[in-house]
C-alpha cells in the first residue's frame, strides 16, 4: 500500500477542509508515492519520535498535532522542529497531521471522548457550515447522560474528581478522604502517609 492511499483513507474520514482556520493539518513533510512500510502514531512529533521510526524502518509517521505551523525562510536545525524536519527529509520519512480535522469529523475525537463518558443524543456545538450535504462536524458536542449524575462532582484540570464531601478520586481510583485518610484502587484505606490507620485514642480502653 503506498502512503498516499493510507492518506486518502485518513482525509476521507476526516477531510481538511474540516480543520479550523488556524491549524495546518495535512501533509507536512515528504513524497506520497512511496510504498508505506510502516506508520508510526504520535500525538506530538519529536526528534525521539523519529528516531524510532528510523529504527523501526518505517517510512510514515501520523501526528495529532501539526509539526509546522509557521513558515520558514531557512532551516538550519536551530530548534527541534527543524531537527525533525532534516531528520525526516534524511531517511525519506513522510509525516501527516490530522489535528483539528480529526476533531471536528463526525465519529472522531470529541464523538469519541463523548462516547467514553456516556453520553447520548449527542449534538454538535458549532456545526462547519461548509462540512457538505447530511455530514455531522464541528467543533465540540453536547449530549445527554443516560441516568443524573448526583453525586456533584467536578473535574479537574488534572483528571481528579473532587466532591462536595471534601474527598478528591483520581482517575487511578485513589480516593483522599475529607479525614485524611487514602483509599486505595484495591479497596484498604491507609493514613496519609500509607500506614495502618491508628485506632482513636479515646476509643482505646484499658483494662
Amino acid at each position: 500500500m503506498k502512503i498516499k492511499e493510507i492518506i486518502g483513507a485518513l482525509e476521507r474520514f476526516a477531510p481538511l477542509p474540516l480543520q479550523d482556520g488556524f491549524d495546518n493539518a495535512g501533509l507536512q513533510i515528504g513524497l506520497t508515492e512511496a510504498e508505506a512500510t510502516g506508520a508510526l502514531l504520535c500525538l506530538d512529533v519529536t526528534e525521539a519520535v523519529v528516531d524510532e521510526a528510523v529504527t523501526l524502518g518505517y517510512n510514515l509517521i501520523i501526528s495529532h498535532h501539526p509539526l509546522i505551523f509557521k513558515g520558514y525562510k531557512s532551516i538550519t536545525g536551530r530548534d527541534y522542529i527543524e531537527r525533525c524536519i532534516l531528520k525526516a527529509i534524511r531517511n525519506d520519512i513522510a509525516i501527516y497531521s490530522a489535528h483539528t480535522n480529526l476533531d471536528n469529523a463526525e465519529g472522531g475525537v470529541n464523538f469519541k471522548i463523548a462516547e467514553k463518558i456516556g453520553l447520548k443524543n449527542v449534538q454538535v456545538l458549532e456545526p462547519k457550515q461548509d462540512a457538505g450535504e447530511d455530514v455531522v462536524a464541528g467543533a465540540g458536542v453536547v449530549g445527554e447522560l443516560e441516568e443524573p449524575d448526583d453525586d456533584g462532582g467536578i473535574l479537574n484540570e488534572d483528571g481528579s474528581i473532587s466532591y462536595p464531601d471534601g474527598s478528591i478520586e483520581f482517575p487511578d481510583g485513589t480516593i483522599y478522604n475529607p479525614d485524611g485518610t487514602i483509599t486505595h484502587p484495591d479497596g484498604t484505606t491507609t493514613d496519609a502517609n500509607g500506614g495502618p490507620i491508628q485506632d482513636d485514642p479515646d476509643e482505646i480502653i484499658v483494662s
